[in-house]
């Protein structure tokens, strides 16, 4: 029995360590796709549930599309609605598993071809870099998944000679809602129902349990893979919330479906039809799999709009910090992490130039709590930055450097605030408070213009306004100063208030070339007219 165990746990890490090193390296190779498709077709329910489908068809994990459409609620890129059909599509898309897992895995096997492909892998990663790399982990997990699948087929096999499941072969109401639960509870362990579907039909296919036992269990299955969801939804935005709200209510529903109906009618099916008795039982779970996923489709689209209100009335709106759209989920997806950095990083470089703004112009100086609050944002992206696992995408690199340079001048202009008090001194000297005015114009004309910095127009426009009020200030610095200097001389000014204007006109320089600064990074990083 123990070697059963050790077998039956080999064959599952085997099928895990396999599909986590294919999904993440087709989520990296996808990169800025996944968020370029999505808020692109996703403009009605069906282009939105096909968009989920060939998702999932590319990453192969449901929960990864479910996650990062989470994340792209938080993040904004996706409204409420348009996930609704996304997440219905990933329903759909991730019965593929189980048609894969029937035809190549258990019947057909291709363990054969396995050791090569995972050998080509590794080759590929050990001496390639970029998109290459990242396809030679592709097939190397492609390749564990199908040499798990073989382990658990002979830990199966062994499982069935020593333990009895009969008690589960009865019709009766408790048995059948036992299958259910055991189900449940096998992909909140193995936090994957791909691993629990494969597990079972590899049960299936060695005898262990038989056709009925294994609809149960996939019932089950696909109720459990909301775990997952649920916790990446905990502290994120109300849209999150209501995202994974739809992912328990469409798999709850879709599983009350298959219980009362698709279940019995497929047995009924297997017994009387020519057609389904001559298929092979693990083919018939992989149909009843995406049998299910498609009618719980077809009963809530039709009622889309209602089925959104009732979560919006369910789950209502809710004013939040802009450190929501730092959720885990959206770390499941380089390209949507960096996307939801940028969001808070953009939303910070806003309170900043607003607080200069204010200062220069009308002498209003931020809070103490204001400030603070700034602080613990700056905080929580730097952390949120030094979380994220960007591995062979150059695209996502760059990116992320780009971020990271930003993060410092904020933090350069935040340490420019230190000193804001000094704002209130240029107003005394007219020449030096022209300056000032010029800067909050540039400021006026570009933040109407800019929500998240992103527009190459407008960050080169700020860019080169920015260039020349700097030079020109450079110009004017000495005159200034020795103005100030002349006032001192002739008792106009004295000395303290002198020298205090003075330290003002350093500091109205600095911040105007810390913002210049921060300003051609912007440029760098901004989207180019295509």
């Amino acid at each position: 029995m123990l070697e059963v165990f050790v077998q039956l746990c080999g064959g599952i890490g085997l099928f895990l360590i396999g599909m986590t090193m294919m999904t993440d390296s087709l989520k990296d190779m996808a990169g800025e796709t996944l968020r370029i498709w999505l808020s692109k077709f996703t403009g009605s329910p069906i282009k939105a549930v096909l968009s989920g489908i060939g998702l999932t068809l590319i990453v192969q994990s449901s929960t990864a599309t479910t996650l990062a459409t989470i994340g792209f609620v938080s993040a904004g890129i996706l409204t409420f609605a348009q996930a609704i059909g996304v997440i219905i599509g990933a329903n759909i898309g991730t019965t593929s598993t189980g048609w894969m897992v029937a035809f190549l895995g258990v019947k057909f096997s291709i363990t054969s071809f396995a050791l090569p492909l995972l050998g080509l892998g590794a080759m590929l990663k050990l001496f390639s870099q970029g998109r290459v790399a990242l396809f030679g982990m592709t097939l190397a997990g492609f390749s564990l998944i199908f040499l798990g699948i073989d382990m658990l087929q002979v830990a199966m096999s062994g499982f069935a000679e020593r333990v009895d499941l009969s008690v589960f072969s009865s019709r009766s109401l408790i048995a059948q809602l036992s299958l259910v639960l055991v189900g449940i509870i096998m992909t909140i362990l193995l936090q994957s129902s791909s691993a629990a579907i494969t597990a079972t039909l590899a049960a299936l296919a060695s005898g262990a349990i038989d056709l009925q036992q294994a609809l149960g269990l996939v019932i089950g299955q696909n109720i459990g893979t909301v775990a997952t969801t649920i916790i990446a939804a905990i502290g994120s935005t109300a849209n999150a919330k209501r995202t994974a709200a739809v992912h328990v209510i469409f798999n709850i529903i879709s599983a009350i479906f298959a219980f009362i109906i698709l279940k019995p009618l497929f047995l009924e099916l297997t017994q009387n039809q020519r057609l389904m008795a001559t298929w092979d039982n693990v083919v018939i779970v992989a149909a009843f799999h995406t049998a299910f996923s498609i009618s719980g489709t077809l009963i809530i689209l039709p009622f889309i709009r209602q089925f959104e209100k009732l979560i919006m009335k369910i789950i209502p709106d809710q004013t939040q910090s802009v450190l929501c759209y730092l959720d885990q989920a959206s770390l499941s997806v380089p390209a949507l992490a960096i996307h939801a950095a940028s969001k808070v990083i953009y939303h910070s470089l806003y309170d900043v130039l607003v607080m200069l703004k204010l200062a220069i112009q009308e002498g209003r100086l931020p809070s103490k709590v204001r400030l603070l609050q700034l602080d613990e944002v700056l905080i929580q992206v730097q952390r949120y930055l030094e979380e994220m696992s960007i591995s062979e995408n150059e695209a996502d690199q760059q990116r992320l450097m780009a971020m990271l340079r930003l993060m410092v001048y904020l933090r350069v202009l935040r340490s420019d605030l230190e000193n804001i008090t000094l704002a209130k001194e240029i107003r005394t000297q007219p020449a030096i408070y022209q300056v000032g005015l010029d800067f909050v114009q540039i400021l006026d004309e570009h933040l109407k213009e800019m929500d998240d910095f992103d527009v190459h127009k407008h960050v080169l426009s700020l860019n080169t306004e920015l260039s020349n009020l700097k030079k020109w200030t450079e110009d004017q610095r000495a005159e200034n100063r020795e103005k100030v200097l002349q006032y001192i001389a002739v008792n106009q000014l004295n000395a303290a208030t002198g020298l205090e204007l003075l330290a003002a006109q350093r500091w109205l320089d600095r911040v105007i070339a810390h913002a210049q600064r921060l300003a051609n990074v912007l440029v760098e990083n901004s989207r180019k007219p295509s």
